[in-house]
């Protein structure tokens, strides 16, 4: 059952898949109308699960669930990597791998692998100060609170 992820409880799951450019104005309308179709239909073990998404700065798909409800099986994870998959290939976008970092450089989002975050940071082009995506975060709450962070809030700590 789609709910507006807003309204979902601070302790539900949290999934954040990261795209590797920027999705144009209308590739997210068209994502986020999959996304609904999908959350909609999304069940585990024949049971609805309440779940909502939001999408962020044009770069970020999050998939919330509230678990107290149905939990997610591992068949219900598979469907939502499947679909994850889906829009990888139809957008010609890379969602699913996390050796790569993003991080605010002003207004912009820049995206890295972790070698170059490490040069970075080793050259001193970005400090402990650096507004950082945590992609792993697990909850609702630690999203909200913890995930755009200075570098020094976040496992990226131990490169800056």
């Amino acid at each position: 059952m789609l709910v507006d992820f807003n309204s979902l409880p601070d302790t539900s799951r949290v999934w954040i898949y990261q795209a590797n450019r920027s999705f144009t104005e209308e590739e997210i309308q068209e994502i986020e109308q999959s996304l609904g179709d999908f959350v909609t239909q999304w069940t585990a073990h024949g049971a609805q699960l309440q779940a909502g998404f939001m999408t962020r700065y044009n770069r970020f798909i999050i998939i919330g669930l509230d678990q107290s409800h149905a939990s997610a099986s591992g068949c219900s994870i598979d469907a939502s990597v499947h679909f994850i998959q889906a829009l990888e290939k139809k957008y010609g976008v890379d969602l699913l791998d996390r050796m790569n970092v993003s991080f605010k450089q002003g207004e912009y989002i820049a995206y890295k692998t972790l070698k170059d975050f490490k040069k970075m940071a080793k050259e001193r082009a970005i400090s402990k100060n650096t507004i950082v995506f945590n992609n792993l975060v697990t909850n609702k709450m630690e999203f909200l609170e913890h995930w755009e962070v200075p570098a020094s809030e976040s496992w990226h700590s131990r490169f800056v």
